[in-house]
């Protein structure tokens, strides 16, 4: 799938894009993140939580906004059990969800800080909610960081439960469950 407005495309992640999304990730957490959480929560989080979930990008529901083939933003869907994190993070035997009483996972969305406010989480998020709903979901779930939280808010998603998640080092990451429906 390709699109393009004012200059940016979106297409499914490949493996050849894992070093630019790691980067992507980690410039995204460390400068969206302040104000919100600590440096050592943002070292944490970036070393046991956030990165690359690559059965989302070989199930082709990972995709990428690029300006210039540089890839400036990244999010994705699943329609597998686990809520947020990268490879190191999830269940490897997590479940396969059923789309008649479960919600599509809403996942891993990171935009460049110099490409902010420009609509790029919106167009990953429709690309998202189109595909979830293509494959039968009616209602969408996700686990927002607290900069996120604004963002999922604006897109339709309500507050399900505020959690703290303690990383392995002891640090406490607090996230918010989010979820919403998809409209008939």
């Amino acid at each position: 799938m390709m699109s393009a407005t004012d200059g940016f495309s979106l297409r499914a992640a490949r493996r050849g894009d894992l070093p630019s999304l790691e980067r992507l990730i980690e410039h995204s957490v460390r400068a969206l993140s302040v104000g919100y959480y600590s440096r050592e929560q943002i070292d944490s989080a970036l070393r046991f939580m956030f990165g690359v979930d690559t059965r989302l990008v070989d199930s082709g529901s990972y995709h990428v906004v690029e300006r210039e083939r540089s890839i400036v933003a990244a999010g994705g869907w699943s329609a597998w059990g686990t809520l947020f994190g990268g490879d190191h993070f999830k269940d490897i035997d997590e479940p396969r969800l059923d789309p008649a009483v479960d919600p599509a996972r809403i996942r891993a969305f990171f935009v460049d800080p110099g490409w902010t406010r420009r609509g790029l989480a919106r167009m990953l998020f429709d690309s998202c909610a189109s595909a979830a709903k293509a494959s039968g979901f009616r209602s969408l779930e996700l686990m927002a960081t607290l900069p996120g939280e604004p963002l999922y808010r604006a897109l339709g998603f309500r507050e399900e439960e505020r959690v703290e998640l303690t990383l392995p080092d002891g640090i406490r990451m607090p996230l918010v469950r989010m979820r919403r429906p998809l409209e008939g």
